[in-house]
């Protein structure tokens, strides 16, 4: 009776050690479904030429947190300049990021190298994840979205450049047309079935060959504006910031109307 009355208040009996054991078993198959993706993925990252972009991309982010982390302890005034570099690139794109640069005093020594280091990293990161979430290899749904919208852009554009090949992908890349950045290019190189040196190189030296240009020219007219005003080149900063939050508003209302139309 002691036995059978402790049983009950402890809540157990044939059906409470019976679903104890339903759920241990379902816990270790969890844990061995998850240990298998893991592992699955450990082995992804160090064997396939993606996993290894992506560990070099992460390597160059982290060298470059370590970087403002020291400039905040040597020149805090540098370090603000820096992350004002990676913000701007990364919301608005190479040209306002390299116009923020100049506008705040900076040189083509700092301006064009950083953002040089900033699409490699963003290019070394983002691909992998793409050629991942496609594969079916690793899904991030904070990314998901970016992820799709890539992918139907990319969808749109790999035809015509098909027919140019490299050339072709090369111009995508250092034209300064809308949707036209690495990331995109890289993308589009993997739907064309480019091997990955090719794809990168391709899509960095047009990147890099495009910077370069912009540099010329932005410092050429940041010039000119800070001699009718020193704020002239932050008031030309923040019309293009105006200029591409309207042109992606714009973007984005013409292709819901088509695929409403769809």
């Amino acid at each position: 009776m002691e036995s059978s009355d402790s049983n009950k208040q402890q809540g157990r009996g044939p059906a409470g050690d019976k679903q104890g054991e339903t759920a241990h078993e379902g816990t270790k198959r969890l844990s061995k479904i998850f240990s298998e993706e893991g592992r699955a993925l450990r082995v992804t990252l160090f064997s396939s030429p993606e996993g290894r972009l992506f560990i070099a991309g992460v390597g160059l982010g982290l060298i470059f947190i370590a970087w403002i982390s020291s400039s905040f302890a040597l020149s805090p005034n540098t370090a603000q300049m820096l992350i004002g570099l990676f913000a701007t690139q990364i919301m608005f794109g190479r040209a306002t990021s390299m116009s923020f640069g100049y506008s705040v005093g900076l040189g083509h020594s700092v301006v064009v190298p950083v953002n040089m280091l900033i699409e490699t990293i963003l290019v070394f990161t983002f691909y992998p994840l793409f050629v991942f979430s496609w594969r079916h290899i690793v899904e991030i749904r904070m990314l998901k979205g970016i992820i799709e919208r890539t992918r139907r852009a990319a969808e749109r554009y790999k035809d015509v450049i098909r027919k140019y090949g490299v050339v072709g992908l090369f111009v995508f890349v250092w034209f300064p047309f809308w949707m036209t950045g690495p990331f995109m290019g890289s993308v589009i190189g993997f739907m064309l079935g480019m091997r990955l040196w090719v794809n990168m190189t391709v899509v960095l030296s047009g990147t890099f060959i495009a910077m370069l240009g912009w540099a010329v020219v932005l410092r050429a007219f940041h010039d000119q504006l800070a001699t009718y005003s020193p704020y002239a080149p932050l008031v030309m900063v923040a019309l293009l910031i105006v200029i591409i939050i309207g042109g992606h508003m714009l973007h984005q209302i013409y292709h819901k109307k088509g695929r409403r139309k769809a």
